[in-house]
């Protein structure tokens, strides 16, 4: 079960709750008996290997040889002057 983070909006008091996903939010803070509200925080995400980044996943358009029998603008057998 997850544990869930809570604010209170009156007293700025912080608890937790260990809580399943179907259950409802804590509304109630149990200190002041205010409103409270769940805090949520960001996940961090770490890309790690190959493909993430614009050098890994393509050969840039400027360095990358042409097809052989096809020119620059796509046509077979024909080249562009």
């Amino acid at each position: 079960m997850p544990i869930y983070e809570y604010e209170c909006n009156e007293c700025e008091f912080l608890f937790e709750r260990k809580q399943r996903f179907d259950e409802e939010p804590v509304a109630v803070c149990p200190k002041c008996e205010g409103k409270a509200r769940r805090i949520i925080h960001p996940v961090p995400i770490i890309f790690k290997g190959s493909g993430f980044y614009v050098t890994d996943s393509r050969p840039s358009s400027a360095h990358a040889p042409a097809p052989k029998g096809v020119s620059k603008k796509g046509k077979k057998g024909r080249e562009e002057k």
